[in-house]
């Protein structure tokens, strides 16, 4: 069962994942296929051959296909769609960490998946040392808001996660201290209040602790 690792018996479980089968229906339905220009049934088939004889996982489309700035917009929570901040604009450009091995494929599978809730209040800096020593790698925007497609009920006021597997690498080699998150808007600000509730992915410093962002992570992906 897919759940988020608590750090006591009180904090929430997060139900475990469908099928890979039904999660290629629901990435079909919301176009992410289109998206991505994977016909239908070449998405189908890959869930299928993939679920069989396998435990649950995270169906997933590589961040080359479908990018964030796409993917976000689909999001939803209490009918309002979810979106990217303003001063985000360069979202598309946060890539994998080098030390990543993402699959060089249009499809794959991420295994055991941790919302990171007992790393609340951690820095991204501290959590990434953390999850390398575990044998854990850190989710990828894209990832992450693959997984609240799919189980919108991940994402939950005061445990949303951050997905520090994403950074982007300034024009001289150094990474931008933003990192990117997915949290919910309080329709504060430049949110705007319409945006109230709405699904939202924003950055915060690298250096910078958070009581209510954990750090999602995975133990593998499978192409």
């Amino acid at each position: 069962m897919l759940v988020a690792v608590p750090e006591t018996s009180s904090q929430p479980v997060v139900p475990a994942l469908a099928p890979l089968a039904a999660q290629a229906e629901r990435l079909i339905e919301l176009g992410v296929h289109e998206l991505a220009g994977i016909p239908a049934d070449e998405l189908r088939a890959f869930a299928s051959a993939k679920d069989a004889g396998r435990g649950a996982g995270l169906l997933a489309v590589h961040p080359d296909r479908a990018p964030a700035s796409a993917l976000a917009p689909l999001l939803r929570r209490d009918g309002r769609p979810g979106f990217v901040v303003t001063d985000m604009a360069d979202v598309d450009g946060f890539a994998p960490l080098d030390v990543l091995e993402v699959p060089d494929a249009p499809l794959y599978v991420v295994t055991g998946l941790d919302r990171g809730d007992h790393m609340s209040n951690w820095s991204p800096e501290e959590a990434l040392l953390a999850l390398t020593g575990d044998e854990r790698t850190p989710l990828l925007l894209s990832e992450g808001i693959h997984w609240v497609l799919q189980q919108p009920a991940a994402l939950e006021r005061n445990r949303c996660f951050m997905t520090i597997g994403s950074r982007l690498r300034k024009p001289n080699g150094t990474l931008d201290a933003r990192t990117p998150a997915i949290w919910i808007s309080n329709g504060t600000g430049r949110d705007g209040r319409e945006r109230r509730n709405a699904p939202k992915v924003g950055w915060c410093w690298w250096g910078n602790r958070h009581t209510w962002l954990g750090f999602a992570s995975t133990t593998g992906r499978t192409p």
